[in-house]
């Protein structure tokens, strides 16, 4: 047997048999139930956009011979917890990814009051239900993961993202502290913080002439780091300059962070 698939029998048996993706139809999340697929095991695909959703799990299902079922699901809505808790009903979870994410990019005021909202319920409110509903069964087992997708915006305030900024630091701390709980338990838990990266989002939000400003890396590589340091919580910055700048960032003050991300999201997000 090769060391590879050594390596993806490891994971199947701690990870596996089946992964939860909360945020799968696009972008980070996609990339994550590629990877995953291909290791071998079974995926649960979660987000709003059906069609999306069932056409990735057929490319999947063809490529690796693994049982994808696609789930049309409002991470946003009053009734997460009902549905989420029928959509993994009877099913074997060894990992939840929670990559989904909502933003609204503008000044604060400028932002209407249900953007707002909806970044906190989808941002916050549905990691915290996924989690609850997951972690008994993982502790259950005595194995498994928890993986919460985060941001550099995290690290300090910013402007043009303020709400989104602030829930990233929530998801940051949340897996901090799970990690601290869970880990005794055999449980993995990482917040994985992603700086701007090739997603339809990014492309959609960032005016062509800035995105270079930005250095985005490719989803793929963001999602391979992220597993590859799942069993290293609690914390995992993906990409060499990203950990290069938080580590610059460092030496400043809080208040001079903050003015730096701040002048510099402003410059990529305003014309």
């Amino acid at each position: 047997m090769s060391l590879s698939n050594e390596a993806d029998e490891e994971f199947r048996r701690r990870y596996g048999p089946w992964v939860v993706i909360a945020g799968a139809s696009e972008g980070i999340g996609q990339a994550y139930a590629d990877q995953l697929a291909a290791k071998g095991v079974n995926l649960i695909t979660l987000a709003r956009r059906a069609e999306l959703l069932e056409a990735d799990a057929r490319k999947l299902r063809a490529q690796y011979g693994v049982e994808v079922r696609p789930v049309s699901l409002d991470l946003a809505a009053p009734d997460l917890a009902t549905s989420f808790s029928a959509a993994i009903d009877g099913i074997d979870v060894g990992l939840l990814v929670y990559n989904a994410c909502y933003s609204h990019i503008g000044k604060f005021l400028g932002v209407p009051l249900a953007d707002h909202l909806r970044t906190l319920d989808v941002n916050c409110r549905g990691p915290v239900t996924l989690v609850e509903h997951v972690a008994p069964r993982l502790i259950a087992r005595g194995r498994g993961g928890i993986l919460l997708m985060s941001s550099m915006s995290g690290f300090q305030g910013s402007a043009m993202v303020t709400s989104y900024a602030a829930t990233k630091a929530f998801n940051t701390i949340l897996a901090e502290s799970l990690w601290v709980e869970l880990r005794p338990l055999g449980v993995d838990v990482l917040a994985c913080v992603a700086g701007a990266t090739s997603t339809p989002g990014f492309e959609n939000s960032t005016p062509e002439a800035k995105k270079g400003k930005a250095m985005p890396m490719a989803a793929a590589d963001v999602a391979r780091e992220g597993l590859a340091a799942l069993p290293h919580g609690p914390v995992h910055i993906a990409g060499r300059i990203n950990r290069l700048v938080n580590a610059v960032s460092r030496l400043m003050t809080r208040r001079q962070r903050t003015s730096f991300f701040s002048g510099a999201t402003q410059d990529i997000y305003t014309t």
